[in-house]
């Protein structure tokens, strides 16, 4: 073999057998070459200059196999994190960090932050590093689920949201001129890198009708409340600045208004045990003001940075020891329902930082899935049951229906699943809400999610995944069947992601005040 485009010009007569056979010129080219060996992400740009140059045609065959870091697109969108610049918090939490040009509880060691600094915290920037990476190691970057982190989005200057997001979705049209955010986003609906969602951080005690408005207009989609614990004296001891009352009105008027809620949720904050942090994510799914639609588990981990690093060292607080930490976390993910997604269960930062104590596990979940196989358990949480990349066109699918009460209104949480529920393929979240946030909402059943699970498909591409096979579409006619039939509504509406729009407009909804509506007397 003379050259590494001969690899590539041999995957593409090998059809099928492109893992084997990239095993073996690889070793060829290597025993070839003085012992050098050929990586994934130099093939990667090897096989798009031949597509540039028209020496060989497309293949995904070739595009799977070279795909490095297959995790990033197996639940069937991309995510892109962009970082605010740092702003002064309205918190005073004890477990925050704060350093130095970072937003506050975050540290320079994490990867998205680290990556933020570099492109001085520009969201233009630093949207297309992030989409030049993903495609450099072989992802369709068609579908982005954006997410806006960094410090307490509502408490940022409203000037300064709103040029953060234009220059999101600027990036994402790969546009050099600048527009208004309306004409952005229309723009968006059909770029070849569409924004299918948007989710931001925020303090419950922050959203009110007037914020829920605002949010709608920028296009956001989902909301990461910082609830931390659901307990007052214990917010109260680790001077949160807000109450568990707050949350739960937050989660209600989201809710009514369509949106998607992830809790932020901290085990082993000051003055709480094991036993009541169980107590608590029990009560999260059983306690209809709150059940979640996702969660991140964050244990506290001791950061010299922070306030209670004082608190420790005078001997007044006891960070989890790493055996009562997975057993605590084993128990949590015994309650967690088929409706919630586990974000994550650690923060991500780099094993060269040092935590002082509490969650040092970098590999934290996979520890806890290793331990409930051999106790011969398996955890019900919708990222636990994703299919990734184990789709079988020849698996029987069942439809499923949960209804369960949730902030003063109906869920219903419809899925695709097989016999026994481990394989999860697309789902829907349908709310008739008890209250309705916005007018446009009115006699209308909200549909707040449609996802299909899998390798992410290209849009108008044929795909070997769960994609495009008309999961989403099935789902949406049952909830409309619902909606009509069961409770005697005449409107639905979805809560459509900016990108997402032309989705919802060939299955007859229009577009209405940031809501895609459809009528259903017919």
């Amino acid at each position: 073999m003379e050259n590494i485009s001969d690899i590539i010009i041999q995957l593409a007569k090998s059809g099928t057998k492109n893992r084997r056979t990239l095993d073996i010129l690889k070793r060829r080219f290597a025993k070839n070459s003085n012992g050098v060996v050929v990586s994934n992400s130099l093939l990667l740009k090897v096989y798009h200059k031949l597509l540039s140059t028209g020496k060989i045609r497309e293949n995904k065959s070739i595009e799977e196999t070279l795909r490095i870091k297959k995790v990033r697109s197996l639940s069937g969108i991309v995510v892109v994190s962009v970082l605010t610049k740092p702003y002064k918090c309205p918190g005073k939490c004890i477990f925050c960090p704060t350093q130095e040009n970072t937003p506050k509880s975050y540290i320079k060691e994490e990867p998205a932050v680290a990556r933020a600094i570099m492109m001085d915290y520009h969201p233009f920037k630093q949207v297309q590093i992030r989409l030049k990476a993903l495609k450099a190691a072989g992802h369709p970057t068609d579908k982005i689920d954006l997410r806006i982190i960094g410090g307490t989005w509502s408490f940022y200057p409203k000037n300064y949201q709103n040029w953060f997001i234009k220059e999101c979705f600027r990036a994402a049209n790969n546009s050099r001129t600048t527009k208004s955010l309306p004409l952005l986003q229309k723009d968006n609906e059909r770029a070849k890198n569409r924004i299918i969602g948007i989710m931001i951080e925020t303090r419950p005690d922050f959203i009110n009708l007037k914020e829920i408005k605002r949010l709608r207009e920028l296009g956001i989609t989902a909301v990461e409340l910082g609830v931390q614990s659901i307990y007052n004296d214990i917010l109260e001891k680790n001077k949160r600045g807000h109450l568990i009352e707050e949350t739960i009105k937050a989660t209600r008027l989201l809710k009514d208004a369509g949106f998607k809620i992830c809790y932020q949720m901290m085990p082993n904050l000051l003055g709480s045990n094991p036993k009541r942090d169980l107590k608590m994510f029990k009560e999260l799914f059983s306690n209809p003001d709150f059940k979640p639609d996702y969660i991140k588990i964050y244990p506290c981990a001791l950061l010299k940075e922070a306030t209670l690093y004082k608190v420790w060292k005078k001997g007044n607080y006891k960070p989890y020891g790493k055996e009562t930490l997975i057993n605590l976390l084993l128990a949590v993910k015994k309650h967690v329902p088929y409706y919630c997604r586990i974000q994550r269960i650690i923060r991500d930062i780099p094993s060269s930082y040092v935590i002082q104590g509490g969650a040092k596990i970098s590999n934290l979940r996979q520890e806890i899935e290793k331990t409930s196989r051999k106790q011969g358990w398996n955890c019900k949480c919708i990222r636990c049951r994703e299919i990734k990349d184990n789709y079988n066109p020849k698996e029987e699918l069942f439809l499923f229906r949960d209804y369960y009460d949730a902030s003063q209104g109906k869920e219903i949480f419809l899925s695709f699943e097989n016999k026994n529920r481990t394989r999860l393929y697309s789902l829907l979240r349908l709310r008739i809400a008890g209250q309705k946030s916005l007018a446009v909402l009115n006699n209308a059943g909200i549909i707040r999610e449609v996802h299909t699970y899998g390798q992410m498909a290209s849009i108008k591409k044929d795909s070997v995944s769960a994609q495009h096979k008309g999961l989403g579409k099935k789902l949406i006619k049952e909830a409309e069947y619902i909606v009509k039939e069961e409770f005697e509504i005449h409107k639905i509406a979805a809560i459509s992601g900016i990108g997402a729009r032309n989705y919802y407009k060939k299955l007859g909804y229009r577009l209405k005040d940031t809501y895609m509506i459809k009528e259903l007397w017919q």
